[in-house]
């Protein structure tokens, strides 16, 4: 009896566990702090669907409490294609839509706790809106937000420089964490734009 009560018990934390993932699942890695993602007055719960219209300009982010550090945030789509002209023809593929560093509190927390991000810096992958091509039947396009601490003095490596500038399509988020020399990202979100 014990043991039934036991494996029920373990298997509800795996799905709390599993729930308070902010990235999608199968993703890597798997992060559990909220980055809080607005477009306008839209706040980003983790697979919101918004419209291409909503995301064309780059969101505000933010965090949960304090945030004394610099951050690099990244937004990354996991369903695109090799071929963005007919989707069908390609392969199934990631692709790198933002890399902007230097992120850092604007002010004080805010009424509900959040304190807003900015930077002055617009890369070193500039803001590229989702726009998902039509495609038949429509197919949400997972469109993942993650936020590092960027390490005091940092200069981009050449491997990771080269990995942001001609590796987009394919991009690989461990690989980019390896040859940048980062942690793994202190916070994400994602949302759907189907095209």
């Amino acid at each position: 009896m014990f043991k039934m009560k036991g494996s029920s018990i373990l298997s509800a934390l795996a799905l709390a566990g599993i729930s308070a993932a902010q990235t999608p699942e199968g993703f890597t890695p798997v992060v559990t702090q909220k980055l809080e993602v607005t477009f306008g007055t839209k706040s980003v719960t983790p697979g919101l669907a918004l419209q291409k219209t909503e995301t064309s300009r780059q969101p505000t982010i933010g965090l949960n409490g304090t945030a004394s550090g610099t951050y690099i945030w990244m937004l990354i789509d996991l369903d695109a294609s090799t071929n963005f002209a007919n989707p069908k023809q390609g392969q199934p593929a990631t692709y790198l839509h933002t890399v902007i560093r230097d992120f850092k509190a604007s002010g004080t927390a805010s009424a509900d706790g959040i304190t807003t991000l900015k930077s002055t810096a617009t890369g070193p992958v500039a803001w590229f809106a989702p726009a998902p091509q039509p495609e038949s039947p429509p197919h949400p396009h997972r469109y993942t937000n993650l936020l590092w601490e960027q390490p005091e003095n940092w200069q981009i490596p050449a491997a990771a420089n080269q990995m942001l500038q001609s590796q987009k399509v394919g991009f690989s988020v461990p690989n980019f964490i390896t040859a940048a020399g980062l942690k793994d990202p202190i916070a994400a979100n994602y949302f759907n734009v189907t095209g």
